[in-house]
């Protein structure tokens, strides 16, 4: 089943909407990737080091969204056993995508409360990724960036929100990964040069450009969903 209900290539969409909520992504973890460019000894910050560094992270990152697209789509398979409850997945998927777009543009916060839902999680995680820092090896950096992958985020949270629409392991793995990759540039370019990039991909114009491109596709989604909901009435 096609999330997007556009007939889209949902894994090209789940990528495209990753460097969309770039901005966010580097208010959530962008400290994390400037933490592990200056945790590193002066003497030892060659390119290559550092960027074998924040790629390890950013896979370990990666491994966990896919790993949580996974479970999150199995639970999919259980609850779309009919064409309405198809639907029903779409159509939330879609919200979520404006509630994502809303929080990206800080026009309103209430996937606040949907990040606080993870939490719990979160207070027996963190403690496994603080004993991982500082980091100066690769392994390090793909523990580190797996443990943080499961910080609580309500940008990751919508996406989570597809793959439990699509109702299929493997595709929602996949689309999580492709969402990961998405999240790329923006992390990669704020470890390494955090402050001057990092101000301009958090500019206000930047955020509201994204949350209007994400609301502008989610209404387009629902337009094209819901003649559907009503057809067979």
């Amino acid at each position: 089943m096609d999330p997007t209900g556009l007939g889209l290539p949902p894994l090209l969409a789940a990528f495209v909407f990753g460097l969309l909520g770039g901005a966010h992504c580097i208010g959530m973890c962008g400290g994390i990737m400037s933490a592990l460019t200056f945790a590193v000894p002066p003497s030892m910050r060659s390119p290559a080091r550092l960027s074998g560094l924040l790629l390890g992270y950013n896979l370990g990152r990666i491994a966990s969204y896919m790993s949580a697209g996974a479970l999150v789509a199995s639970l999919g398979t259980v609850i779309a056993l009919s064409p309405a409850a198809r639907l029903g997945l779409q159509l939330f998927a879609a919200v979520m995508l404006i509630l994502m777009a809303l929080y990206i543009a800080n026009w309103w916060k209430g996937l606040l409360w949907v990040e606080a839902l993870g939490r719990r999680l979160w207070r027996y995680l963190e403690p496994i990724g603080k004993r991982l820092m500082p980091v100066v090896k690769v392994p390090q950096a793909i523990g580190l960036g797996a443990v943080w992958g499961w910080l609580p985020c309500g940008l990751v949270y919508s996406m989570l929100a597809w793959s439990l629409a699509i109702a299929d392991p493997l595709r929602g793995a996949a689309l999580m990964g492709a969402f990961g990759l998405g999240t790329l540039p923006a992390l990669l370019v704020t470890g390494f040069a955090a402050r001057q990039l990092g101000t301009l991909i958090r500019h206000r114009a930047t955020r509201t450009l994204a949350a209007l491109s994400i609301i502008a596709f989610a209404l387009w989604q629902l337009a094209v969903l819901l003649p559907h909901g009503t057809s067979g009435h």
